[in-house]
């Protein structure tokens, strides 16, 4: 794989808990019956791995540290390095999940069934912590995105912002569960540089309804102010996504496109702001590749990311305010 260029800072993406992602559809799904599905189509995911392809995609690099073990993992590291991204695969005791998404043809809705990992022990996350500190590189740019399987501390976000203050890489993270709420509980140093967080996992920390891009705003704006992050993005589905900082507080609203499906709109925005940022934009500019990313990806079926054509024509679409 070529070397990163010079003009690019080097982006790591970690998951902890990667998943062989099966998507297939069946006629309509009911209870009772045998569901005979499709053909299914096999890929590599995870949030950071998901997040990695984004930046492939779009014309970028970026390294894959990956927990894996056992046939599926073999099976998993085999298709990542096949995409041509550069993996680092952390030996995982176990065998790496699975996960199935069924699309209903009658009406299009999707149903996922997201196994949880397996078990680790607290020496295997030190191990990890050690190793994405030196693999992420001086100045460069730390993705830890999916969920964290069972074993992990809830704090190991904020391990890992500790491990990477000399490095003076920045670290995005977008997790969810407790591991979320610890982070969004705030008080802690060193904290993540950038925290998203998709429009349920908002309500559900702020502990009520964010109907407008203003409520949304307005509690991102409280996170950073309490240290959670200094930069907080929160996702709104079609209304697209919205961004504060200590002096930043933008809305970026994309065009209206056709829905395909959900999946991977989360991890494409991520792949695209990380990789905007890390090639110079500011964070308005980064924060319209991203968005215009994640309505391209809701163009594709199952669990595909966004297409590089789509998002680099949306671009031009999506429209930055700052209420």
């Amino acid at each position: 794989m070529p070397e990163t260029p010079a003009t690019q800072p080097a982006i790591l993406t970690v998951t902890l808990n990667p998943a062989l992602d099966l998507s297939a559809d069946a006629p309509q799904v009911v209870p009772g019956p045998k569901l005979r599905l499709s053909a299914p189509v096999f890929e590599p995911g995870g949030g950071g791995i998901n997040v990695a392809r984004a930046i492939d995609i779009l014309g970028g690099q970026a390294r894959v540290l990956a927990a894996l073990g056992g046939v599926t993992g073999a099976r998993m590291a085999e298709m990542i390095t096949g995409a041509g991204l550069d993996l680092l695969p952390f030996a995982l005791p176990g065998e790496t999940r699975q996960s199935l998404s069924v699309t209903d043809r009658r009406d299009g809705q999707q149903y996922r069934f997201i196994l949880p990992g397996p078990q680790w022990a607290a020496a295997l996350s030190d191990d990890l912590l050690a190793r994405i500190a030196a693999a992420a590189a001086p100045g460069g740019w730390v993705v830890l995105s999916g969920s964290q399987p069972p074993g992990v501390a809830d704090d190991f976000a904020l391990q890992l912002a500790a491990r990477l203050t000399d490095s003076g890489a920045r670290l995005v993270v977008d997790t969810s569960g407790s591991a979320l709420q610890h982070l969004v509980a705030g008080g802690h140093s060193p904290a993540p540089w950038c925290l998203r967080m998709d429009q349920a996992e908002a309500e559900e920390a702020a502990g009520r309804a964010l109907p407008t891009p203003a409520d949304s705003l307005d509690f991102a704006g409280e996170l950073v102010a309490r240290g959670v992050a200094q930069v907080v993005v929160l996702a709104r589905g079609a209304d697209g996504s919205v961004l504060a900082g200590a002096r930043q507080r933008l809305h970026c609203r994309p065009p209206e496109v056709p829905v395909q499906s959900k999946t991977g709109a989360g991890d494409s925005f991520t792949g695209a702001l990380v990789l905007a940022l890390a090639q110079g934009d500011d964070i308005a500019g980064a924060l319209r590749r991203a968005t215009a990313a994640a309505a391209a990806a809701v163009m594709t079926g199952a669990s595909a990311l966004c297409r590089r054509d789509d998002a680099e024509r949306l671009v031009q679409g999506c429209v930055i305010t700052r209420p």
